[in-house]
C-alpha cells in the first residue's frame, strides 16, 4: 500500500516496495535523506503526531505499528497483534494528541491511544456488518469512518452509535478521509478518481478535485494541513502501487 503525512516543513512517504521511510521538503519538495526502518516489512499507512514529533507507521508484513521520530533516531515497534487479539492494524490518523488505528478484521473495532504515553484510551466497536478502511477523530471527538464494505462515510460516536451517513452516486469507493479544524471532511473516493468536500454534517458540498485535475490517477491517501491549506493527495496510476506518487493542492480558499 501506500502513505503521506506532513509534520512541519517536511512530507514523509512509505510505500509497500520499500522499508525506508521517504522525506521531502514541504515547500521546495527536494527529496531529503530517507530514514531506514530496520525490521519494517510492507508500509501500508503513515501518520504524524505534532506534540510528540512522531511518525506511526502500519505494517502490513508484521501486522503492527512502528513508531519512529521525525529525524530517525529512535525508532521501536510498538502497537504488536497477538494471537488472543483479533484487532490487526490497518490504517490509522492522528489528531491532536491522540492516535486513532483502525483494524482489517471483519470483527471491526477503533483503538484509540494516547500518542504522548501510547496508552490506549479506549476501544469502539463499530456496528454489525460496518468494516472501517480508514478513520480519524472528528473536532467534536466523533469519529468519521470510510466502510471498506460499502459505499458509505459515518459518524459514529464513541460508544458506537452511528450518528449519521452519506452515501450516493457521487461516492464508489471511500478509500482515505482527512478532517480540518472546522469539521469539514475531505473524501478520497478511488473508484471516481476524484476527493470530495463534505461538511460536517456529511452533506456534500462539492467535488473539489475531480479525475481531470488528477490525470485519472487513483487517489489512496490524504495528508491536510490546516496551516498551509494544502491537501497532499497520495495516488497511484497502475495496478496496487506500480506506479505511485503525491500530488500537492491548495484547498484553502475553495
Amino acid at each position: 500500500m501506500f502513505g503521506v503525512t506532513q509534520l512541519r516543513d517536511v512530507v514523509y512517504v512509505v510505500t509497500s516496495r520499500s522499508s525506508g521511510i521517504r522525506r521531502y521538503n514541504a515547500t521546495t519538495h527536494r527529496r531529503l535523506a530517507d530514514i531506514d526502518v530496520t525490521g519494517l516489512g510492507y508500509p501500508g499507512d503513515i501518520a504524524a503526531c505534532e506534540l510528540t514529533s512522531r511518525l506511526y507507521v502500519v505494517d502490513d508484513k508484521e501486522w503492527c505499528v512502528w513508531r519512529v521520530s521525525f529525524d530517525g533516531v529512535d525508532m521501536q515497534r510498538w502497537l504488536t497483534w497477538s494471537p488472543s487479539d483479533r484487532f490487526i492494524p490497518c490504517t490509522l490518523s492522528v489528531t491532536s494528541s491522540r492516535l486513532l488505528v483502525s483494524s482489517r478484521h471483519t470483527d471491526s473495532q477503533l483503538r484509540q491511544f494516547d500518542a504522548a504515553g501510547g496508552d490506549e484510551l479506549r476501544r469502539v466497536g463499530l456496528p454489525y456488518r460496518m468494516i472501517s478502511y480508514h478513520a480519524v477523530e472528528s473536532p467534536t471527538e466523533t469519529f468519521i469512518v470510510a466502510h471498506s464494505n460499502e459505499l458509505k462515510i459515518s459518524e459514529v460516536s464513541t460508544e458506537g452509535q452511528v450518528l449519521r451517513q452519506f452515501s450516493g452516486s457521487s461516492l464508489l469507493l471511500p478509500a482515505h478521509i482527512a478532517v480540518d479544524r472546522q469539521g469539514n471532511i475531505f473524501v478520497a473516493d478511488r473508484g471516481n478518481g476524484s476527493i470530495l468536500l463534505l461538511d460536517a454534517q456529511l452533506s456534500l458540498r462539492r467535488v473539489i478535485i475531480n479525475k481531470h485535475q488528477l490525470n485519472g490517477r487513483w487517489p489512496e491517501r490524504l495528508c491536510y494541513t490546516d496551516q498551509s491549506g494544502q491537501l497532499l493527495v497520495g495516488f497511484t496510476a497502475g495496478r496496487v502501487t506500480l506506479c505511485c506518487g503525491v500530488a500537492v493542492f491548495d484547498v484553502l480558499r475553495r
